[in-house]
C-alpha cells in the first residue's frame, strides 16, 4: 500500500514518537523511508539562534543533520533502504515540494515540536502540511511521555 514514507523530524519527541509508527509502517509495507529536517533559514527562523545570520543558518543545518542522522541510524537498524536529507528554507512548503518530487505515499509526522515565534506567525508546519498537501498524512498528536 506504501511504498515510500516521508519522515519530516524537527529532533522534537513528537517527531521521533512519529518517526518510530513511520518506521513500523515501512517495515509492514516493505517501503523506502526518507527522513528530512529542514533547516527554516527564512527571516524568522534566523531569530531562534543567536549570532550572525551565516552563523546561524549553519549551526541550524548541522542541527538539521544531527536531528536526520538518528532516524536514519534507526531506520539503518532495522534494515530498512533509507535516504536521509537536509533542506532549507520555510519546512511547511519544502516538505511538500520534497514529497511532490520524490513520489511519497505517505507522511508521518508529529504535531507538536520546535515553533516558537514561526509558529506564532505561521502556523504549524504540520496543520500546512495538511491542508496543503495531497498526500495523505499520519499524525501524531503526542510525545512519548504524554498519557
Amino acid at each position: 500500500m506504501f511504498d515510500t514514507i516521508l519522515l519530516p523530524t524537527d529532533g522534537s519527541e513528537y517527531a521521533e514518537a512519529a518517526a518510530d509508527t513511520g518506521l513500523e509502517l515501512a517495515q509492514t509495507h516493505d517501503a523506502t523511508v526518507h527522513v528530512v529536517s529542514v533547516a527554516d533559514t527564512g527571516p524568522l527562523g534566523d531569530l531562534r539562534l543567536p549570532g550572525d545570520a551565516a552563523s546561524a543558518k549553519d549551526a541550524m543545518r548541522s542541527q538539521a543533520r544531527e536531528f536526520v542522522d538518528v532516524i536514519v541510524e534507526r531506520a539503518e537498524a532495522a534494515d530498512l533502504d533509507v535516504t536521509g536529507t537536509v533542506l532549507q528554507g520555510p519546512p511547511e512548503s519544502e516538505l511538500l515540494e520534497y514529497a511532490r518530487n520524490n513520489d511519497v505515499d505517505l507522511i508521518v509526522m508529529g504535531t507538536r515540536g520546535r515553533g516558537g515565534v514561526h509558529r506564532m506567525a505561521m502556523g504549524s508546519v504540520t496543520d500546512h502540511v495538511i491542508r496543503f498537501g495531497d498526500i495523505p498524512v499520519f499524525v501524531g498528536n503526542s510525545g512519548p511521555n504524554s498519557n
